[in-house]
């Protein structure tokens, strides 16, 4: 009987992933158990704090400070997670502020410095905005996935255990918070609270028409130990992603699992504004231009002690030319 190595392998539960999870796609020589039933911030902690699973999804702007940082891990270029940010930009209804650069000189609340979707929205607001990250008092509710020693003129408050930034928004103690999902106070419909951008989705647009990204929000990281020990892996389990992704795209073409009326109309809207594949994985022309956005942003904020080339980020998965595409005997 063969046999096969067990890696564990932590992440989201996504339709994406549904096939790997379920076994419909079993990777070549790997015994895998995936794991679910955690939050995002867990996850990322346990993985790159505790080193408690083989394989994890965790925070793109975590993972590059911990590369530079020396943490003895590395990274697929499988992107389980992406979503644009502009309309996770809220504020206070009371401060009077009404477009971004409003944000200059006021007080923002952030879950930690390091999570993705705020590094995303600093860089954007500095970039397509003119909204220098460091005219901003940043108020971080959690320890960092990852310490790093900030600029001395960055304004950056840790909170003590008993503040909840979303609480802090909505009474007023700070002017604005940038977020990663959609806060109590506006699910709850609080007049305290708004967007920043009231139509985001036509900002994320606009974003992409003249960007061409979609943001990536986290990397699969993989032990180093797990690849000295089994060089293979990396490209089993990318074949894997691929394979469970493909068979994931292919069922949710259809309508009729999903009870929205309009499911096959935003489908299509999809693939006309972002393409056919919007969720790619590999280092494509414009996933390698995302990440180098992404990894530049770290730089220019001071989180990292020299630029990281995407190249250096990420596990070489070559087979050679024409190779590994289609099997023949």
């Amino acid at each position: 009987m063969s046999k096969k190595i067990p890696l564990t392998l932590a992440c989201g539960d996504y339709e994406i992933i549904r096939p790997l999870k379920d076994g419909t796609v079993k990777p070549d020589g790997i015994d895998l158990t995936v794991l679910t039933a955690m939050d995002s911030t867990t996850r990322h902690w346990r993985f790159l704090r505790n080193r408690d699973f083989d394989m994890a999804e965790t925070s793109a702007s975590s993972y590059v400070v911990a590369r530079d940082s020396g943490y003895e891990i590395n990274a697929l270029p499988v992107f389980l997670h992406r979503r644009f940010r502009h309309g996770f930009v809220f504020i206070n209804t009371s401060k009077g502020i009404t477009k971004p650069s409003d944000l200059i000189g006021k007080k923002v609340g952030i879950k930690s410095f390091l999570v993705t979707a705020g590094h995303w929205m600093r860089g954007i607001l500095e970039h397509e905005y003119g909204v220098p990250h460091k005219s901003i008092e940043w108020f971080a509710e959690l320890d960092e996935d990852v310490d790093f020693t900030p600029p001395a003129d960055l304004k950056i408050n840790r909170l003590p255990h008993d503040k909840s930034v979303e609480q802090m928004l909505a009474e007023g103690e700070i002017d604005a918070l940038i977020h990663s999902s959609l806060i109590k106070p506006i699910v709850n419909k609080d007049p305290r609270v708004a967007r920043l951008f009231l139509d985001y989705k036509a900002e994320e647009k606009a974003y992409f028409a003249k960007t061409s990204i979609f943001p990536i929000m986290h990397v699969l990281g993989i032990k180093n130990e797990v690849l000295e020990a089994h060089p293979w892996v990396a490209i089993n389990m990318f074949h894997a992603f691929n394979e469970a992704k493909a068979i994931t795209m292919k069922r949710m073409e259809n309508p009729r699992i999903v009870p929205l009326a309009w499911y096959r109309e935003a489908w299509e809207e999809q693939e006309e504004l972002l393409g056919s594949d919007p969720w790619e994985y590999g280092l494509s022309e414009r996933n390698r231009h995302t990440m180098e956005t992404l990894a530049g942003y770290s730089y220019e904020q001071g989180l990292v002690k020299r630029p990281w080339p995407v190249d250096e980020l990420f596990v070489e998965l070559g087979q050679g030319r024409k190779r590994g595409v289609e099997f023949r005997i």
